[in-house]
């Protein structure tokens, strides 16, 4: 069982210019981010903004943060003000009349579209063995599980959770749910 490097030791690569360092702060920390942009009701490519812009004052800012230990908090208030910026901005935008009558009638469409996705995932989900069940529940958690958390919890060797995660997403991926969803919308765009 391999250990996953502290953060002190990921940010001091990161410093350097490691890019397998940067990947697994990345990683490990992405789903952190998000979790704060859902706090402030920031979803889809929005939330990817800032997510983008958190990792770039990151990388722009990694030798100023004195206490790697603080990267959560780091994170967590960057994330926030971004956060902010966009409701602020997105405030000070005035759609004309003509936007509004543009947008209504495909903002229900997209929301029906969000809800059968939605479905589509959860009962695909749903059929999934127990333990990846589990499993995915754990590496979606909000905050986000560590490794070393999920290995002890479920019994599994930390190096065998990633290949079960892509086993698991797979199994997700050709489910009947999915297939039927992906052929609705290779049928919307045909037609």
């Amino acid at each position: 069982m391999r250990n996953e490097p502290s953060t002190t030791a990921l940010l001091t690569r990161a410093a350097q210019g490691a890019e397998s360092a940067w990947q697994e702060i990345f990683r490990r920390y992405t789903p952190f981010v998000v979790g704060v942009c859902r706090r402030y009701r920031i979803y889809g490519a929005d939330a990817e903004d800032v997510c983008g812009t958190v990792w770039l004052q990151l990388v722009t800012n990694v030798n100023a943060i004195r206490d790697p230990q603080a990267l959560p908090g780091w994170l967590a208030t960057t994330a926030g003000r971004e956060c902010l910026a966009l409701l602020r901005d997105k405030r000070r935008q005035v759609p004309s009349q003509s936007d509004v009558v543009d947008r209504v009638e495909p903002a229900v469409d997209v929301s029906l579209l969000v809800d059968e996705r939605r479905d589509a995932v959860r009962r695909a989900f749903d059929r999934l063995p127990d333990r990846d069940r589990v499993l995915l529940s754990m590496l979606f958690a909000d905050p986000p599980r560590s490794y070393a958390d999920i290995s002890s919890q479920l019994g599994m060797p930390i190096g065998a959770i990633g290949p079960t995660r892509q086993r698991c997403l797979a199994r997700v991926r050709r489910s009947a749910a999915i297939a039927a969803l992906l052929a609705d919308d290779d049928h919307r765009r045909s037609a």
